[in-house]
């Protein structure tokens, strides 16, 4: 279906959790988030009638989300029933993978064949300090798992200024031995972010600059392309600050509470629950013709949004 801006949305990122194992420090406070009553948030039941109202709207495309989805009991289930809604051609996910060891397997037997695995460091103390309470080695056992079952596996990296830079190359190297793609994502200034320094935010550029011998290979979606020379795999630059990618967005959210967000910078939510049949369907398209145009995000303006992203859904 398209908006009301003539952009095809098709893509309808789906959280199912804001509770996470870890706590990274641009994401969640570091006492974590209040755990809902189970009744507050949407039910396996729930979930699947939105993804047969998605399918029935348009939406080909469904990545489950958290906090860390892989924590929400019945996750199997639910990539399951989302994988067979008529019209959903791909179900993925984005994790930090700690858990995928143990669930892989039967993910991928549910329908799931793409994962994104958040990953920001190769340093075991960076990657506590960045978390707070994660092990490194858990993230790699997961990456692994990934690897071993996935048809396409990519790492999410938040690019964040000052300490952060020095992650730059060993990341990118990860993209000569591994067949993934290294996301390198620049910092929003949303949630717990919203107002560290201006110099906390720097744009993607700062990986070419880095790594110079990265030479450009297209674009995937909203990511500029990148490889190193005999690479396995590839690098991406996703640049929501630097150059806004709004003109090709082509996504819709949904809250784990079950409110829907056009924009994930808007302070718009529309409520979905208790709906089904022909209301969720109507209210599903409400929310698609509601995007904005674009936001208006930037170092020294922070997000609209009324939630961060464990919240909504990363």
């Amino acid at each position: 279906m398209r908006d009301g801006y003539g952009r095809d949305i098709y893509y309808l990122r789906l959280s199912v959790t804001d509770l996470c194992n870890l706590r990274c420090v641009y994401c969640m406070p570091a006492q974590g988030v209040e755990k809902r009553r189970h009744e507050d948030i949407l039910s396996i039941e729930e979930l699947e009638e939105i993804a047969l109202a998605a399918g029935r709207c348009g939406i080909r495309k469904i990545r489950l989300t958290g906090g860390e989805p892989l924590v929400r009991r019945g996750i199997v289930d639910i990539c399951a029933r989302t994988a067979a809604a008529p019209g959903v051609e791909e179900v993925c996910m984005t994790t930090n993978g700690l858990l995928l060891p143990g669930l892989a397997a039967d993910l991928r037997r549910a329908g799931l064949r793409r994962v994104n695995i958040s990953l920001d460091t190769l340093s075991p103390e960076r990657y506590r300090e960045v978390t707070r309470i994660g092990e490194l080695d858990a993230a790699l056992a997961g990456l692994r798992a990934a690897l071993d079952n996935f048809e396409t596996v990519k790492i999410n990296a938040v690019l964040i200024g000052g300490e952060g830079e020095a992650e730059i190359p060993r990341m990118v190297e990860l993209s000569r031995e591994l067949p993934v793609e290294v996301r390198f994502i620049e910092l929003m200034p949303i949630g717990e972010c919203a107002h560290w320094p201006e110099g906390r935010f720097i744009p993607n550029t700062r990986v070419l600059e880095v790594v110079p011998e990265l030479e450009p290979c297209g674009s995937s979606g909203v990511a500029r392309l990148y490889s190193l020379p005999n690479a396995k795999g590839r690098v991406g630059l996703i640049s929501p600050l630097s150059s806004h990618f709004c003109p090709e967005c082509n996504r819709i959210r949904i809250t784990p509470d079950g409110r829907l967000k056009p924009c994930l910078h808007s302070a718009q939510e529309i409520e979905l629950r208790g709906l089904r049949g022909a209301e969720l369907d109507a209210k599903l398209m409400e929310g698609i013709c509601a995007k904005p145009m674009r936001h208006h995000l930037s170092a020294v303006s922070p997000s609209e949004s009324l939630r961060g992203m464990s919240r909504i859904g990363g």
